[in-house]
């Protein structure tokens, strides 16, 4: 299979100043409804195009573990944090289906632009699972298929929303939800119930706000 993983070497197009205007971060954390004092797991973090805001967001006492398997993307962030002074970040070296965080610990578990990089998404949404609080929340947020791929990665690697909902149906993820956003995005959220663990959700009053 072709390795399909963002190459590190090419870290500073993670935070062109172009990348603003068609994924405009306050824009999907307004759509994430991140609220004070929320423990987030940013996985696949990379130097913190999200991390940083979404630590605003959830403010001082909340906490984001900035998740990512590239160490030289961490050493990036490691460097904007200690020149900010931004403490509520926590910077985490580790897979995405083995994050080490600790069992029912977060509110949220988002992720930027990996979904299609896994090569087993099913272990993914089970260490999801793991590490969310009973009704936490995931959001999947990837490359739409239906644009002409002027930035992200190819076509072919590119997955529809709609197959992030299969796979969070699969998971037993409960209160579907998904829409378009920035200009070349879709934006997937659901809920962790844990009641129904080990069940799969039912697309009956699943809620899709395509825009």
């Amino acid at each position: 299979m072709m390795n399909r993983r963002f190459d590190a070497r090419l870290a500073q197009r993670l935070d062109a100043p172009e990348r603003m205007t068609w994924l405009p971060p306050w824009e999907v954390i307004a759509a994430l409804d991140v609220k004070q004092a929320e423990v987030i797991a940013d996985i696949g973090a990379g130097t913190g195009y999200f991390a940083m805001p979404l630590a605003e967001a959830t403010g001082q006492h909340g906490t984001v573990y900035a998740v990512d398997s590239q160490e030289p993307m961490l050493e990036i962030l490691r460097g904007k944090l200690a020149s900010q002074g931004q403490g509520n970040i926590e910077a985490v070296f580790a897979e995405a289906d083995a994050t080490f965080l600790s069992s029912a610990q977060c509110d949220l578990v988002f992720f930027a632009n990996v979904w299609h990089e896994f090569p087993d998404r099913s272990a993914v949404l089970r260490e999801s699972r793991r590490i969310l609080k009973n009704l936490g929340r995931i959001a999947i947020l990837d490359w739409r298929p239906d644009v002409a791929p002027e930035h992200g990665p190819p076509l072919e690697h590119r997955l529809g929303a709609q197959s992030a909902l299969a796979e969070l149906q699969a998971a037993g993820f409960k209160q579907m939800s998904r829409k378009n956003i920035g200009k070349y995005s879709w934006l997937v959220q659901a809920v962790a119930d844990r009641e129904a663990c080990g069940r799969p959700a039912s697309w009956r009053g699943t809620r899709t706000t395509p825009r």
